[in-house]
């Protein structure tokens, strides 16, 4: 897109109009966006990622092609350049105001071997890529990283989460920070490509893949749905919006701030009923992800989690949920475990970690004195690592981006609420 052109001054118009209908006004980006160049061919398989599909040994390839005639199959198997099966899958496009997407490609492919390397190709054309499958049981490691969008801290972090020897990446809202401009959800997957080509990206929704314009572009989460597919229907939920998967001994729950959550919305009734299914001796850790955090001590977006954790709270407490991980708040901070403002041994822990390298900047402004339930607060952009060594311990850090060097700055050993039942 030419930013100076005419259409690009009508799209910031509409913008403003948006932002004007809403309760927050974003601030204007801080930094440079780091915006990887489209140089392959439009049969070339591009922004490929990852994920897991919610069925036990099988994984969703999802990746963009320009050529319409490209067909959705990939070709894989354990040895580089021989791909003894194959799989075909589905794909779509959508419209944007004057944008057109690309053709988007979603192959589940099958049953594949546990913590197994495996090269695919994509479309039957273009480059080899590879990827890992998550160990069978027990320990797992999760890369945790929220508000990524496409900065200079953006690849910061992303060559920090590289460096990790992580099974699934966990990502808590807010991918590309595209707002509206559909050319950067495709430069955000081909920034992404290198780590989300090779193991699992898990995400969910945030503010800024709503993208909704008032009389032009009326449904929400447009780019998001079509490109970032998770395992919805999978785990009987009728959203991408909001779902859950199970991954060695974990059962997690990826929740949906911005669809309805209210008592009797589709969203609180789905997770009745997932966590009703939930076996903690199959999976003794039980996480869940939102991106509103439902504590939070920074002066930014005070309060805009409290209806959401009004709402479903008491279903997690009563679930036992060990842990609640949040993005939002361009900052990192943990909390004690806790359950309706009061620290309880029986609570969740609750950790913000929405400073992933996003465009808007830091949030570095704190109530002060702090609550007695914020264990560490700091405004620098990092990532987390989530080790769940087995059914009763698990192991937190997160990674500040120290000068371009990862370094670990908060950790914290926790139990699964399973573990100690009889006091819970």
């Amino acid at each position: 897109m030419n930013f100076c052109s005419l259409d690009f001054r009508l799209l910031c118009i509409l913008i403003v109009i948006s932002y004007a209908s809403g309760s927050y006004v974003r601030p204007l980006p801080r930094s440079t966006l780091s915006v990887p160049l489209d140089t392959k061919s439009s049969s070339d398989p591009q922004q490929v990622h990852v994920s897991l599909s919610g069925n036990d040994n099988y994984m969703r390839i999802s990746w963009m092609t320009k050529d319409d005639a490209v067909s959705s199959i990939v070709e894989y198997g354990t040895s580089s350049g021989k791909y003894t099966s194959s799989a075909e899958g589905e794909n779509t496009n959508y419209r944007y105001l004057l944008y057109k997407s690309a053709n988007v490609h979603h192959v589940v492919i099958g049953p594949l071997e546990t913590g197994t390397l495996y090269y695919y190709r994509c479309g039957g054309n273009g480059a080899e890529y590879s990827f890992k499958t998550p160990p069978a049981q027990l320990p797992i490691a999760f890369a945790v990283v929220g508000d990524l969008g496409q900065t200079g801290w953006t690849t910061s972090t992303l060559q920090h989460v590289q460096q990790m020897n992580y099974d699934v990446l966990l990502l808590p809202g807010d991918l590309s920070y595209a707002d509206y401009r559909q050319p950067l959800w495709d430069s955000f997957g081909r920034l992404v490509e290198p780590l989300a080509s090779s193991r699992p990206w898990m995400v969910t929704q945030g503010n800024h893949e709503i993208e909704k314009i008032p009389l032009l572009v009326s449904t929400p989460f447009k780019a998001y749905n079509a490109r970032w597919k998770m395992p919805y229907q999978e785990s009987g939920s009728p959203s991408n919006l909001y779902y859950s998967f199970e991954v060695a001994g974990a059962h997690i729950l990826m929740l949906g701030s911005y669809a309805e959550f209210g008592t009797d919305s589709d969203q609180y009734k789905w997770l009745q009923g997932d966590l009703s299914r939930v076996n903690r001796r199959k999976t003794p850790w039980l996480i869940a992800l939102i991106h509103a955090p439902w504590y939070n001590t920074n002066t930014a977006h005070q309060g805009e989690g409290d209806d959401m954790k009004d709402a479903m709270e008491e279903l997690l407490h009563a679930a036992k949920v060990d842990i609640v991980f949040a993005g939002h708040v361009h900052a990192y901070e943990r909390f004690t475990r806790v359950f309706k403002n009061q620290p309880n041994p029986c609570g969740s822990v609750h950790i913000t970690i929405g400073d992933g390298g996003n465009r808007e900047g830091l949030a570095s402004r704190y109530e002060d004195p702090p609550s007695g339930l914020s264990e560490f607060r700091e405004a620098s952009f990092g990532h987390g690592e989530f080790v769940i060594y087995n059914a009763t311990h698990a192991h937190w850090t997160w990674h500040q981006n120290d000068d371009d060097e990862s370094v670990v700055s908060d950790e914290v050993w926790i139990n699964s609420l399973a573990s100690v039942s009889n006091s819970c």
